[in-house]
């Protein structure tokens, strides 16, 4: 773009400035109250009204003790405690202090059983301190929500949630570790029927506030399910604008045909597994091919129609160094991958029994993340461009006051507690595939208050959009946006992302069609989304976030905190249990069983073949092996492999010592089978040898 263009831009946002600064004066003037829309019994909250929990540190928090609660939950599988101590009693619950200690954020707690635990937070405290300073605050508390928010201290009390995730079953076609929900082997089968599916969606829509809340059908593989394209089908029928699926990408690399089938359910984002580029990269997870697997899976479900969201679960040591390889796909291939999704490793599931040792050694934080990306892509500062993803609550805010109390929806809002997940966005040129940060040409810490400020003043549809057009102006530096980047394409993303305008930019509604979904998709700019979902365990856990969870399980038991359902005080397990389907036995009997690719087995691909750019050498890059060379185990299984080593080894050193304590010390002589005691071959005496044994152990010993 000419240096004139950006030199022009630059004198509007100048003027755009002077403008906010008459505008914001008059439009504080006597405010309108909130009103209250159709999705909500509350009305919208000013920004003051918002809540926050405590924040900083030194702070105390309420946290479970690691070994409590496992002992407590084990006694309610048992049959010993009824599942209503859960709702009644704070069960395995313990005090907590967040802490500043050597330049890294720690949580810290004392059981008075089990004595001291203590976790990392986070390893750059001014990373942390901006992430918390920038939350904007709780977002309504939920309401009409009688019988399916009742879980005592794990109740969800604020929102209505973001997404909300249903395990269609507890079966998978593969057998990974890590695996959070220690899928085909807790012996039994936990699957939806056709009318829990139904009853769950119904009961979700009936809380509010009623947020344009996502459906994410997981499992174990949700594919595997004989009702997912119904559940997709029927999660649009009543409403829902994102349905998702939480894959491995197994059944979508397979079969373009199923793809086609999903897509014309109405699926339209498959958040699929991707632990990094290269099979090397994916080789924990025990199958041969599995990055041409997620290739493929990649083709199939773009040609029609749904979106792709590459999920990465990071364990530090396994595949950290994959965070940079796996953005650089993403800005190789802008007109495929348009959110990427990092989930720091919980160690729960197969991995709640972790060693202190390998603790420490995987544990990997937001703080992490950011860092990883600076110093991988040369990309992002870490207090500059990456926010909570609470963060953007306030552009929500803005979009429910423009559409109106007549809306049947409120806007997607992610209010979660600042420590559960952040964000950065990137901007980047589809044809040019130049990129630049978002917030390194947008000043968003200020453009959140002038935003925040035009909510306050709660005016009609025209005045609000003026007031955040200006707000935009003022707060854009043209001479740090890409190259071609202009002024009225920052206002059209703007628009295109919450509908100001009413613009046809291709619906998204349950009636979308495939040209819709192309029209949205000719936008020359990707607005690239790299967040970070950071998932509880028992050594972090805070209460504080819980009560906020955007993430919600819905299950036969209500709808509950993504935390705690998979780790916390357990109920996967309890609910899973308690509306079994079938032993393994009987469904195996009944059924028969289904495939399980595992042990460096390969998935047979009818085609390889795939239009996605790649990086050869990241590709050819071997394993990461810096926990080989500190000699920790990578995953749980070859913990339980090296535990079970150990054990056999000294026992054999055990019994090694026994058989030269009874020939040295009893004088006992070996014969086939064992020994004959000395006493049978007519030397000293039974008490006369036991007195003898007994000083000569005395003196050996010492």
């Amino acid at each position: 773009m000419p240096k004139a263009i950006k030199v022009a831009e630059k004198a509007v946002t100048v003027a755009a400035g002077m403008a906010w600064n008459v505008f914001n004066a008059f439009n504080s003037i006597k405010p309108n109250a909130s009103f209250t829309p159709k999705w909500s019994e509350k009305p919208l909250l000013k920004s003051w009204e918002k809540q926050k929990p405590p924040l900083g540190w030194p702070r105390t928090t309420d946290s479970l003790c690691p070994k409590c609660v496992p002992e407590m939950r084990k006694k309610i599988l048992d049959g010993e405690l009824p599942v209503d101590v859960l709702r009644t009693e704070k069960m395995g619950e313990i005090k907590a202090q967040i802490i500043e200690r050597d330049g890294k954020i720690l949580m810290v707690k004392d059981c008075p059983i089990h004595g001291h635990f203590e976790d990392v937070m986070a390893i750059d405290p001014a990373f942390l301190a901006h992430v918390e300073h920038v939350f904007p605050g709780r977002d309504i508390r939920a309401h009409a929500d009688k019988g399916l928010h009742n879980h005592g201290s794990s109740t969800v009390t604020h929102g209505r949630g973001s997404v909300l995730t249903i395990d269609l079953t507890n079966r998978c076609n593969m057998m990974c570790d890590p695996c959070f929900m220690d899928a085909n082997q807790v012996g039994f089968v936990h699957e939806l029927s056709w009318e829990d599916i139904q009853t769950m969606l119904d009961n979700a829509i009936s809380i509010k506030p009623r947020r344009q809340m996502s459906v994410q059908f997981s499992g174990g593989e949700p594919t595997l399910s004989p009702y997912f394209l119904d559940a997709v089908r029927y999660s649009r029928k009543v409403g829902y604008n994102s349905v998702q699926a939480a894959t491995n990408g197994i059944e979508f690399a397979k079969s373009p045909e199923f793809c086609r089938k999903a897509a014309e359910a109405g699926l339209r984002y498959a958040y699929l597994q991707f632990d990094g580029v290269g099979n090397a990269a994916n080789s924990h997870r025990a199958i041969g091919n599995l990055f041409d697997v997620k290739l493929r899976a990649i083709e199939n479900l773009h040609s029609n129609g749904v979106d792709i969201v590459p999920v990465i679960t990071i364990i530090n040591g396994v595949n950290n160094e994959q965070v940079g390889r796996v953005i650089e796909f993403a800005l190789d291939n802008p007109k495929k991958i348009s959110f990427l999704s990092f989930q720091p490793v919980s160690f729960t599931g197969r991995d709640e029994e972790i060693t202190p040792e390998r603790r420490e050694a995987q544990r990997y934080t937001l703080s992490h993340l950011a860092h990883d990306v600076k110093n991988q892509v040369k990309m992002g500062e870490p207090t500059r461009d990456w926010f909570p993803i609470s963060f953007m609550s306030t552009f929500s805010d803005w979009a429910d006051l423009i559409h109106g109390p007549d809306a049947d929806w409120g806007q997607l809002s992610c209010g979660c507690h600042p420590n559960c997940g952040i964000g950065m966005a990137v901007m980047i040129d589809k044809e040019t595939k130049e990129f630049r940060p978002v917030t390194a040409f947008l000043n968003a810490e200020q453009l959140s208050k002038d935003v925040a400020a035009v909510n306050d003043a709660a005016r009609g549809k025209f005045l609000s959009v003026l007031g955040v057009s200006l707000a935009l102006l003022r707060n854009y530096n043209p001479s740090e946006a890409p190259s071609t980047f202009k002024m009225t394409d920052l206002l059209q993303k703007f628009d295109k992302c919450f509908g100001a305008t009413g613009r046809n930019y291709g619906k998204v509604t349950g009636d979308r069609t495939f040209e819709d979904i192309e029209k949205r998709r000719k936008d020359r700019w990707n607005f690239l989304f790299i967040a970070g979902m950071w998932f509880q365990d028992l050594f972090n856990y805070d209460f504080r976030r819980t009560e906020q969870c955007i993430i919600p399980y819905a299950t036969q038991e209500g709808e509950i905190s993504f935390c705690a359902y998979n780790t916390g005080v357990g109920w996967r397990n309890i609910v899973e249990k308690m509306h079994m389907t079938a032993t393994l036995t009987k469904w195996y009997e009944e059924r028969g069983r289904h495939e399980i690719i595992a042990g460096g087995k390969s998935v047979n691909l009818p085609s390889k073949e795939h239009s996605l750019i790649l990086n050869a050498e990241a590709v050819a890059a071997g394993i990461q092996h810096d926990l080989d060379d500190k000699g920790i185990a990578k995953t749980a299984r070859e913990e339980k492999i090296r535990k079970r080593n150990e054990e056999m080894a000294k026992r054999a050193e055990d019994l090694r010592m026994e058989k030269l304590y009874r020939e040295q010390i009893l004088k006992e002589k070996p014969v086939e089978g064992g020994f004959v005691p000395i006493s049978q071959l007519g030397g000293i005496k039974p008490a006369a040898a036991k007195t003898q044994a007994k000083e000569e152990v005395g003196s050996f010993g010492d």
